[in-house]
């Protein structure tokens, strides 16, 4: 009886493993293309179709998988990604903080006892979160050649005085309130202390240790030092004390109305000469004196009233004993001549 060819079974799989623990070949000896099996013969064991899914092999990836796929059990645990910083917020946005920051500030300021430590902390703390006002507002003034730490100190002082002032009941933004008060103050400043003349830097550091030298030996000899004594004292030459002093006159403005120390004489404004308003008529009386013998005695007279005595028509009408009406044709006729007489003469 001829031997019986027995029937081609598919391999099992392992449970445990799947089928990648089958025997691999490289990519040479790779088995050819699965081709459709024939039917089983009876009475062989019926085996379920073959399924290649990701769930079967729990520790390998299956080769039907797409690239980069892994099982749930390989999976590493997900990690959050490394937070970006945080963009730096926007000038709109930070003002809006600090507008709504101030006004709870205010607000805590409004139910607290001026004096307290409590009241002290809020008042401080609106300062601090308002400091960028004053620094805008001080930088409007950088060209006035000044430190801008001393700008933004004055222009705080302002801020002080204007969070003291501030009602936040009357409606008004605190900033609209407050920078009118600040900028004030930065203009005292510069209006009050600050030199018109500019002093170098040197002469500006030894003017003051000039002061302080002159106050010294005023008070030790009890008269004012004379620019010798100030020199020995300081150890310089008696030119940079007067260039010192020199200097230091830019810083305060003299008064044209006080009297001046030593001489008894009233004020430089007393002493100072004046325009003479009778100066301006000087030409033009030289111009029509020559003219003025071709008119006619009243007319000459008339003109010397009018503009040399300048008396008005009335008083001319009353001193010579005729009307108003009759002095102002008088005078316009003798305009007419006088003119005519200087056409003649150009």
């Amino acid at each position: 009886m001829p031997a019986s060819t027995a029937p081609q079974v598919p391999p099992q799989q392992d449970p445990q493993h799947g089928p990648e623990h089958e025997t691999t070949h490289g990519p040479q000896d790779a088995p050819p293309a699965p081709q459709d099996a024939p039917p089983a013969p009876q009475g062989a064991p019926h085996l379920p179709p073959r399924h290649d899914t990701p769930h079967d092999t729990p520790h390998d990836t299956p080769r039907d998988a797409p690239r980069g796929a892994q099982p749930d059990s390989q999976v590493p645990p997900q990690q959050d990604p490394p937070e970006e910083p945080a963009a730096a917020p926007r000038p709109q946005s930070r003002g809006a903080d600090t507008r709504a920051l101030t006004q709870v500030l205010f607000g805590q300021l409004k139910g607290l006892q001026p004096g307290t430590s409590e009241h002290h902390r809020v008042r401080g703390a609106l300062i601090e979160a308002n400091l960028p006002l004053v620094r805008y507002a001080a930088a409007r003034f950088r060209s006035r050649n000044e430190p801008m730490e001393d700008v933004v100190q004055v222009g705080t002082i302002g801020l002080i005085n204007a969070i003291d002032r501030f009602d936040p009941d009357r409606g008004v933004q605190f900033p609209t309130f407050a920078m009118p008060t600040v900028v004030g103050e930065i203009k005292r400043y510069f209006r009050d202390n600050v030199r018109t003349v500019h002093v170098p830097r040197r002469l500006h550091e030894l003017w003051v240790q000039v002061n302080a030298a002159t106050e010294d030996l005023t008070t030790l000899h009890g008269r004012t030092p004379t620019t010798a004594e100030i020199a020995e004292r300081l150890r310089i030459t008696e030119e940079e004390v007067l260039s010192c002093i020199e200097a230091g006159r830019s810083y305060h403005a003299t008064s044209l109305e006080a009297a001046q120390e030593g001489d008894g004489l009233p004020g430089l404004l007393d002493r100072l000469g004046y325009e003479d308003p009778e100066l301006a008529g000087v030409e033009h009386r030289d111009l029509v004196r020559h003219l003025l013998v071709q008119l006619p005695e009243r007319e000459q007279r008339i003109l010397l009233l009018r503009y040399y005595n300048n008396l008005t028509q009335s008083q001319i009408s009353a001193e010579l004993g005729v009307s108003q009406m009759h002095v102002s044709r008088l005078l316009a006729r003798s305009f007419a001549r006088l003119r005519s007489a200087n056409r003649i003469e150009a």
